[in-house]
């Protein structure tokens, strides 16, 4: 049995269960999308992260909508593995994208739908790298005032996430 499916990728420094992937999983099942959010904190390395999720995703054309989901680290995770699976969405929260040092490759974000959410407070990830990597693929970016957590601006980022997966489930 098939289902619509939201993979949700966290960030090198939390949990696959925590406050912002809680609130968006909710709203992913309210949609009608099955949530997954695998565990990635044993492994540092991102590009190893990217190898956990192409294992785990569905990779048959035959599958109903798939949506990668990534916060920060998470996000370059997303962003590299929707290369290789070609999701009908991908929905980037402060993606760790044009860091030095980080990851071994510039990610080529391959999705139906490209979303970008980012603050201009992020303390973390310059929001100019962001814009830089937005423009180059030709995202969808939404500039929020928060900081590189976006917990402050959830029900923001919660709207844009409503949206984005009510878009990609008319395609």
């Amino acid at each position: 049995m098939s289902h619509n499916t939201v993979y949700f990728a966290h960030g090198q420094e939390s949990g696959p269960w925590g406050t912002k992937i809680q609130y968006l999983a909710e709203i992913a099942q309210r949609q009608g999308f099955r949530a997954e959010s695998p565990d990635y904190s044993d492994i540092p390395d991102p590009d190893e992260r990217v190898d956990r999720l192409l294992d785990l995703a569905p990779k048959d054309k035959d599958r109903e909508k798939l949506v990668l989901v990534g916060s920060s680290a998470g996000g370059y995770v997303s962003a590299v593995a929707s290369e290789f699976l070609e999701p009908d969405g991908l929905f980037l929260m402060a993606p760790a994208v044009l860091l030095r040092g980080f990851g071994a490759r510039n990610p080529q974000p391959s999705a139906i739908y490209r979303s970008v959410v980012h603050g201009w407070n992020d303390e973390i990830v310059s929001p100019q790298s962001v814009i830089c990597f937005s423009r180059q693929h030709k995202m969808q970016l939404h500039m929020l005032d928060g900081d590189h957590r976006l917990v402050d601006v959830l029900p923001d980022v919660g709207r844009l996430f409503e949206l984005f997966l009510r878009q990609v489930l008319l395609s």
